[in-house]
């Protein structure tokens, strides 16, 4: 068994899928910065890395416990949406500009499954 509830709404279902993305694009990112600091031996490429790699590890905490319908869960999973909303404004001045639209956009679609009545009631918020 794994720890997980079966009868979890499907609001609750993607945003868990969705956070396990974001561990994906996190995971990948710290693939690329240690590569980075590897090619330029830099030092603070590879605090980035550790840096990113424990944000990822954050990240799939975070989705495990809303997987778990773990209530206190959903605060850290909100907080993660505004950090991915606030990168992908960054990256909008910066660019690539489709990239920050589709941050900005899964960070708010990741957020509303966070707060709708489904989830709320799942995590025995309501």
């Amino acid at each position: 068994m794994t720890g997980e509830k079966t009868d979890s709404p499907a609001t609750l279902a993607w945003a868990v899928r969705l956070l396990y993305l974001e561990t994906l694009g996190l995971v990948a990112l710290t693939v690329v910065l240690i590569v980075d600091a590897i090619r330029n031996r830099s030092s603070v490429g590879a605090g980035l890395a550790v840096m990113a790699l424990i944000a990822a590890a954050v990240v799939f905490f975070t989705a495990r416990g809303l997987g778990r319908q773990q209530r206190g869960a959903r605060g850290p999973g909100i907080v993660i949406q505004l950090f991915v909303i606030a990168s992908g404004g960054f990256l909008i001045q910066v660019h690539p500009v489709w990239l920050g639209v589709l941050m900005i956009v899964l960070g708010a679609a990741v957020g509303a499954l966070l707060v709708v009545p489904p989830t709320t009631k799942a995590l025995g918020l309501s």
